[in-house]
């Protein structure tokens, strides 16, 4: 059964950063394609990164481009979002989801519609 856990979120102040993970089971990252997503309140949920079933394609929304990075340790199996300077605006609740992609692919899915797959969220708030 294919199942998502993201971890790492928390309370940070501005300019902090957080580490986000997202804990993949039943499935070989080797096989899909992992996005991070968030939501703030009253917002549309909006994709913030992605990585392709290669590892090797990545991809940031404007908003995060140069402060955030997405990696994964297929040993552990797991996807990393790795926030840094990280402002108010970056509060919003944060997803991680798979998309079924051929072996060791470069494409990189951006919308959410694309992706089936969807662990429960982690909790990030940037605040002083």
């Amino acid at each position: 059964q294919l199942q998502l856990v993201e971890s790492g979120g928390g309370l940070v102040q501005p300019g902090g950063s957080l580490r986000l993970s997202c804990a993949a089971s039943g499935f070989s990252l080797e096989y899909y394609a992992i996005g991070w997503f968030r939501q703030a309140p009253g917002e549309e949920r909006e994709g913030v990164s992605y990585i392709s079933s290669s590892g090797h394609a990545t991809d940031y929304v404007d908003a995060v481009k140069g402060r955030f990075t997405i990696s994964r340790d297929i040993a552990k199996n797991t996807v990393y979002l790795q926030m840094n300077s990280l402002k108010p605006e970056d509060t919003a609740e944060y997803y991680c989801a798979a998309d079924r992609q051929p072996y060791y692919s470069d494409y990189t899915p951006h919308s959410s519609a694309d992706f089936s797959s969807w662990g429960q969220g982690t909790q990030v708030t940037v605040s002083s």
